[in-house]
């Protein structure tokens, strides 16, 4: 790959990462969450982690978040108490993550607008197109975690 190739798609990464943030707000914007909110209280309302929660280093590599940019969120979202903080019972000294009822409830309801944002965003794209893009994406990652 000629460096005019990487460098226009590292460009376009780049653009299409903050379009996402900023018009991703925008649909999540009527619950006073941003993105980053949005992407903790998805991870954490997985299966998963809905019965027992997630560790914050979970999150972090979850995510792929700074553990200071994750507490800053955290501390919002324990602030409008739509997560909450306990104990692990398998080991006392760590402390999980899980979404409150209240966030529970937050998150269903911001799944229509969530799907919507993902609708529009994406109407461009067949499902074919969709999954492809996926697992380049996922190819991606990988060569950037081996960094």
């Amino acid at each position: 790959m000629t460096f005019d190739v990487a460098n226009r798609l590292f460009f376009r990464l780049y653009q299409s990462s903050n379009l996402m943030h900023k018009n991703g707000t925008r649909y999540v914007s009527d619950f006073g969450a941003t993105t980053q909110q949005w992407a903790v209280i998805g991870a954490l309302a997985r299966p998963i982690a809905r019965e027992k929660g997630m560790s914050v280093k979970d999150l972090i590599e979850f995510l792929l978040l700074s553990r200071q940019n994750l507490s800053a969120v955290l501390d919002r979202l324990e602030a409008r108490h739509w997560v909450e903080r306990v104990k692990d019972p398998d080991d006392g000294r760590t402390r999980l993550i899980r979404l409150t009822p209240e966030g529970e409830t937050q998150w269903a309801a911001m799944l229509g607008p969530i799907q919507s944002f993902y609708t529009e965003a994406l109407k461009g794209l067949s499902e074919e197109e969709q999954v492809q893009l996926y697992r380049l994406l996922d190819r991606l990652r990988d060569g950037l975690e081996r960094l």
